[in-house]
């Protein structure tokens, strides 16, 4: 098929050319005395992206997964209780991680399309008068319903409570795309990864934890090796890493963090949220509805429910074979229920016009009851009148 396969999923997502170009370098000494002008920065400018003064960033050549371990394994105890609220596929493997790596793992069950219930939260932890929860697991955008949840708030629910758990979240699709703000929420551990709103290849874990965080490694039991936070403190404060780096990955980095701040993160968090409302009014105008619930939509992906009569997974593959679009699929409970429309990363207007368009055929195609070009009408509509 000519032209180019056109990704709109939630991640990987769209690699810009000027970070192709970036990573496309000859390998070097990785001991050199050069090396540290490289890493470094680096690390400096990741704590921008994450907000925080006072906070210490890593990176790991490995995923946003392996970033949910390091959080884990490097400031908890075998044994210790971990919270989290299972809203959708990720918040769930983030717990079945915990499970196998042998924590007391607290599960509470929220409606896939909503996210964390801080009243709830706030309930609990009071209940917790012993303290024997030692970490919070707050996954700020749940990926497979497209649900952010609030963490400044989970934060505020835990100081009601006087609760002196860690608070890890979960950033991969939100942290570089949607408002974070590590000190001011008083987040002990937040994880990224590279391949979404960095809008690089997968292969980078992005990461950042606090001083509190980084005084338990001290005295966390886990066994731990590839993923000791140790060895990378122990290297990184000469500007080296504890073992080879994935060079490309750095140098897409660099040029990642250096289009970020040109572009201004406020901005990106406004571009993003623009996108998402015009991929939103497109579902209305379509007559479906989404798996957010109010005041939980994602700026970084949409989950559309269809009709019970039909299988999104039909509308997936129409798109893919016929029209060389990449769409989410419905994970887990949502399999067949919804298909996924990303919107992160490198994304225009246009982007998201051709998308929309690309979504139209594939479900008129597949039998769907809408009126050819209405999404696309309401999306245009958005995006002429919230131009810049």
């Amino acid at each position: 098929m000519a032209g180019r396969n056109h990704l709109y999923i939630p991640g990987p997502t769209n690699v810009p050319n000027e970070i192709l170009n970036a990573m496309h370098v000859t390998m070097e000494d990785h001991r050199s005395p050069a090396f540290p002008k490289l890493l470094t920065p680096l690390l400096q400018d990741l704590k921008k992206i994450f907000k925080t003064e006072t906070g210490q960033a890593f990176i790991f050549p490995a995923t946003g997964t392996a970033g949910w371990e390091v959080a884990l394994t490097n400031t908890l105890n075998p044994g210790d209780k971990v919270l989290i609220y299972r809203f959708g596929q990720f918040s769930h493997l983030w717990a079945e991680m915990a499970k196998r790596l042998g924590f007391d793992v607290e599960i509470h069950q929220e409606v896939w399309g909503k996210g964390i219930p801080l009243d709830r939260l706030e309930a609990r932890l009071k209940e917790d008068t012993n303290h024997e929860i030692k970490a919070v697991l707050a996954t700020h955008n749940e990926t497979a319903t497209g649900v952010t949840s609030d963490i400044g708030g989970v934060r505020k629910a835990m100081n009601a409570a006087g609760h002196p758990a860690f608070l890890f979240v979960d950033g991969v699709s939100s942290i570089a795309s949607l408002d974070f703000r590590m000190d001011e929420w008083g987040v002990d551990g937040a994880i990224s990864g590279s391949q979404k709103g960095f809008m690089m290849p997968a292969g980078g874990a992005f990461l950042a934890f606090s001083q509190k965080a980084l005084n338990a490694v001290e005295t966390s039991t886990y066994p731990r090796c590839f993923l000791d936070l140790k060895d990378q403190m122990n290297a990184n404060k000469d500007g080296y890493t504890p073992y080879t780096p994935a060079l490309p990955i750095l140098y897409g980095l660099r040029k990642a963090l250096d289009m970020l701040q040109e572009e201004g993160l406020e901005n990106v968090y406004a571009r993003h949220h623009r996108l998402a409302e015009g991929v939103r009014k497109a579902v209305a105008a379509w007559g479906l509805t989404i798996c957010a619930q109010p005041g939980f939509e994602s700026d970084t992906v949409t989950a559309v429910m269809v009709p019970e009569d039909k299988d999104a997974r039909n509308v997936i593959s129409t798109a893919f074979s016929r029209y060389d679009i990449s769409l989410g699929a419905g994970l887990s409970e949502l399999a067949g229920k919804a298909f996924r429309i990303g919107h992160v990363g490198d994304m225009n207007d246009v982007s998201m016009l051709g998308c929309i368009a690309g979504v139209e055929m594939a479900m008129l195609d597949s039998g769907f009851d809408i009126k050819p070009g209405s999404g696309v009408a309401a999306a245009i509509e958005y995006y002429r009148s919230t131009a810049q």
